[in-house]
């Protein structure tokens, strides 16, 4: 019985942990990296064939944004998520299917204005993440789900996102049972849509977030709606845009809710119905999904907005961008708007051509309202970058930069503690993962030093034998020189071919034990195959 880690460890993204009972392999989570990568992430223990189950803990695509390359690599297994995280999935993947199809259109046109002769391949498809979002199955919160023998699951809310979970996972092998529990991403408190954290009673070994594993956020009640009010009277006074880089679920949503408060107090009564844009389709289509999921996810103070009739999410004034063209339509208005566009860190999408539009302008406001990841466009400009390139131009950084404090979907350093200490028992072993380099020691310790856990931050490619109760494989962590962005080499059709070739491996291996005229009609056909591509 084996833990091995894979993604976010001793960095903040790209989460993957390895499982594995008997002859059962199980990934939690399969995250898309973002920002700088400081370290090597070690290569599945397996093929992507081999994979049996995926266990999911929430939507973002930094926990499930490879999941679609993991099918187009050959896994046909099953990937549990709760019921709002696979409504989430089934618009997030596609469209990060949909960026990776048009990053790989225009590096192809550019390679052709150079001569360059090198086809460069998506790394999936949307037909690779319709694949994926066919593998999900929805759980509800709280039940325990036996998936075989040597696995069941059973989903917690940890109030970071809608649909989001801390898994509890039980392993047996040889007649002997470890739980481990997977803290996913644990969510701030007071949110105003979200349900605050439930804590888990015991486990036998814990992985731990520590993305805010060194900070605190401002204490008591913000007046975010205040905060706002102000921000977008003074921007409005000088004639300028508020731009808001907002991630597309979760996010968007909150600051809508902020935004209806304002109208509803009448905080900004002398703008009238003042113009918002949401411009972000997966926005407006993860607002739909938050829409369905009231009841299950809601807060107490959301839900009492539903039953006196009020949607959350709605106002006057509010104006849903959908296609380009209705995208491109704000830029050319000179009336003074709010506008919420994705990506968060501004590495992808609608928000580039805002801030294309709006950096310049001294007049305006770009408001960041959740985490920039180190090496991101978001990042940079919040450190105070001069000037940025945009679309292969320069643009310089003239407009008011400011961060919505305290707006987070993460617990802080005592929201953390406060879901460790919710054990009643005393794990064997705490994992810290999740969280910036030195942040995951520093945790760590403080987690040992004042709480009296047994700690332990890894680096990718560490294993654990969770029935000896003890390392496997210890890594150091290769650091990679210069950190450098994170960035995938350029897949290849040759790749899609060898992904084939290792289904094929896993599926021979599957039909192991069978009748022998259908293993044999079985050979045949491949070695028809193999007659006719041999060269």
């Amino acid at each position: 019985m084996k833990l091995t880690f894979i993604g976010a460890a001793h960095e903040v993204t790209g989460s993957c942990h390895y499982l594995e009972a008997g002859d059962k392999h199980i990934l939690v989570d399969y995250g898309m990296e973002q920002g700088i990568n400081l370290y090597e992430n070690a290569p599945l223990p397996v093929d992507a064939a081999q994979i049996d189950y995926v266990l999911l803990t929430h939507a973002h695509i930094d926990h499930s944004g490879l999941l679609p390359l993991l099918y187009a690599k050959g896994f046909r297994g099953q990937i549990y998520a709760t019921d709002a995280t696979v409504d989430l999935c089934s618009i997030m993947l596609r469209d990060s299917a949909h960026i990776q199809m048009q990053e790989a259109e225009w590096r192809n046109r550019k390679a052709k204005r150079s001569s360059d002769v090198t086809e460069y391949v998506p790394l999936y498809t949307m037909e690779d993440a319709d694949g994926a979002i066919r593998c999900l199955v929805p759980v509800g919160y709280g039940t325990k789900v036996d998936i075989c023998d040597e696995l069941s699951v059973r989903f917690t809310d940890v109030g970071h996102l809608l649909g989001s979970a801390a898994i509890e996972v039980w392993l047996t092998e040889d007649g002997t049972t470890r739980k481990i529990v997977f803290s996913g991403d644990i969510g701030n408190v007071n949110q105003p849509l979200i349900r605050n954290f439930q804590t888990i009673d015991e486990a036998d070994y814990v992985l731990c977030e520590s993305t805010y594993g060194d900070r605190l956020h401002k204490m008591g009640r913000i007046d975010y709606s205040g905060e706002l009010a102000y921000i977008i009277r003074d921007t409005f006074a000088k004639g300028g845009n508020v731009v808001i880089p907002s991630f597309a679920v979760g996010r968007t949503q909150e600051i809508l809710y902020y935004i209806r408060q304002i109208k509803e107090q009448h905080l900004l009564d002398d703008l009238g119905d003042f113009p918002v844009y949401v411009d972000s389709p997966l926005a407006v289509e993860a607002t739909g999904v938050f829409s369905k999921n009231i009841y299950k996810c809601f807060s107490d103070e959301a839900l009492e907005l539903v039953k006196r009739g009020i949607n959350p999410l709605a106002f006057p004034g509010l104006n849903l961008a959908i296609t380009s063209d209705e995208s491109k339509e704000i830029n050319f208005d000179n009336e003074p708007k709010v506008i919420i566009s994705a990506s968060g860190m501004c590495e992808a999408g609608r928000i580039r051509h805002h801030l294309k539009h709006n950096l310049w302008r001294e007049e305006c406001t770009i408001l960041f309202v959740g985490y920039q990841a180190v090496g991101t466009l978001g990042r940079s400009i919040v450190d105070g970058a001069k000037e940025i390139r945009l679309f292969g131009e320069t643009i310089e950084v003239r407009a008011r930069i400011m961060k919505l404090e305290g707006v987070s979907g993460h617990a802080d350093k005592a929201g953390l503690t406060r879901w460790m200490l919710g054990f009643r028992n005393e794990p064997q072993m705490v994992f810290i993962v999740h969280g910036d380099d030195t942040v995951t020691d520093d945790f760590a310790a403080y987690l040992h030093d004042e709480h009296g856990f047994n700690t332990y931050a890894p680096f990718s490619g560490t294993s654990y034998d969770l029935i000896a109760d003890g390392f496997i494989e210890e890594t150091a962590g290769i650091r990679i020189e210069g950190a450098k962005k994170k960035t995938r080499a350029a897949s290849t059709v040759f790749d899609r071919l060898v992904a084939a070739g290792q289904r094929l491996l896993a599926v021979i291996s599957h039909n192991e034990g069978g009748a022998n005229k259908d293993l044999a009609k079985f050979a045949d056909q491949i070695n028809s195959l193999c007659d006719k591509w041999d060269r």
